[in-house]
């Protein structure tokens, strides 16, 4: 049944006006202010991690075992962070900060987990867990493949 009386409302603005003013209301990006946060909390996870490298090499690991070491340390702390929640809100403010270094990969791979962990370990868990690393992990490998071809090719 059609009702011949019903019209869509008039609000009164043209699309350009209403463009002015979401332009105007829309807040501003505090650029400087995000560049010294990331730089401050990605800094800080670097030398956390250059710390635990110090200290590793301390107790007669090799630099090699203690930088492995140390990188699987940062990803368990990413991981652990992100399942209670402390990682995704550092990102927040931070930004760049706590994407970049190697525990943003590890806040990757765990976020979407426990976002689809109730779908199930397989058609949940399983299916989704590379929806943010995947492309991250397929163009780093190719990369690496295209920048070995290069260097073999250069080499020979």
């Amino acid at each position: 049944m059609e009702n011949k009386d019903w019209r869509s409302p008039a609000i009164g603005v043209t699309p350009q006006e209403y463009a002015d003013l979401v332009t105007k209301e829309t807040p501003k990006p505090t650029l400087v202010k995000n560049l010294i946060w990331a730089f401050v909390v990605g800094g800080l996870i670097c030398a956390c991690a250059q710390i635990m490298i110090n200290a590793l090499k301390g107790l007669g690991l090799t630099a090699k075992e203690a930088s492995n070491t140390a990188t699987a340390i940062v990803i368990f702390f990413g991981a652990l962070l992100t399942g209670f929640g402390v990682y995704d809100e550092l990102v927040k403010r931070a930004g760049a900060g706590g994407i970049v270094p190697v525990s943003g990969f590890a806040n990757s791979i765990v976020a979407p987990a426990l976002e689809f962990k109730r779908e199930g370990f397989v058609t949940g868990v399983g299916a989704r867990i590379f929806t943010v690393a995947g492309p991250v992990l397929v163009f780093g490998i190719i990369t690496s493949i295209g920048a070995g071809l290069c260097y073999f090719l250069l080499h020979r």
